[in-house]
């Protein structure tokens, strides 16, 4: 089976070509530039390297959130793309679930986590006995203080991973003490490689029904909600106030 991963779900851009159960080829970069313009490139690119074509690939592997909105968007829209003109399935894994498996070695519990500000943090909990990975709790949009009081009252050693963990560093130190490990930042970065020998593994979906795990919206809509519920409660107001004068 030849498989094509994408990443673009945060800062990282993220590709891999994977023939069975052997990397062709991997491509991670960690700058802010726009996934927009560099990924169909560097896919094209990689394609050359390793010697493939689109008309290879079986299967299509996206992370698919959550992270940066336009990066989720992104990925999900180049890969839904991609399995649509190929006629072949498209395959999700959590972009948490795919930091995570970086850590796989380590022997307890397991903490991938991307900033996503204001306090908040994209977190889920995972745990793995030395190889296999598994999920202990869902991925979720938290408090970092909240998250870090629910770990500390597990009393387990824990394993943090991800390029924003240094934002959290003091936090979790001071509350789970010698309990906290924090992952070194060759670890940081999401494998694009484990994002294709994970994906292997999901349910396969056709490309139009395939959607993306935001967790939350877009402050755009977000404020366009808000600005819409105030319209109706306006118009609701008026409402009353017309039957109490009747």
């Amino acid at each position: 089976m030849k498989v094509l991963g994408i990443d673009t779900s945060n800062t990282p851009l993220g590709l891999a070509l994977a023939d069975g159960n052997v990397v062709k080829g991997e491509w991670i970069t960690n700058v802010k530039k726009d996934h927009s313009l560099r990924a169909m490139p560097a896919i094209e690119s990689l394609f050359r390297q390793c010697g493939m074509a689109p008309k290879d690939l079986d299967l299509i592997v996206v992370a698919k959130g959550p992270g940066s909105y336009t990066g989720v968007r992104i990925g999900v829209t180049i890969a839904k793309t991609l399995a649509w003109s190929l006629g072949i399935p498209i395959a999700g894994v959590s972009s948490l679930e795919v930091l995570a498996a970086n850590g796989r070695c380590f022997s307890g519990l397991i903490v991938p986590l991307f900033d996503a500000r204001r306090g908040h943090i994209y977190t889920g909990l995972y745990h793995s006995d030395g190889s296999v990975l598994r999920q202990v709790e869902p991925d979720q949009l938290v408090v970092a203080d909240e998250w870090a009081r629910r770990l500390g009252e597990r009393g387990e050693d824990v394993l943090f991973i991800g390029a924003d963990v240094p934002l959290y560093h003091e936090l979790f130190q001071r509350v789970l003490g010698g309990r906290a490990h924090m992952a070194p930042p060759s670890l940081a970065l999401p494998r694009p490689s484990e994002l294709v020998m994970l994906g292997k593994e999901k349910e396969r979906r056709n490309a139009h029904t395939f959607v993306p795990d935001y967790l939350r919206l877009a402050e755009a809509e977000v404020k366009w909600l808000a600005k819409q519920k105030g319209e109706r409660n306006d118009g609701d107001r008026c409402t009353i106030s017309a039957n109490d004068h009747s």
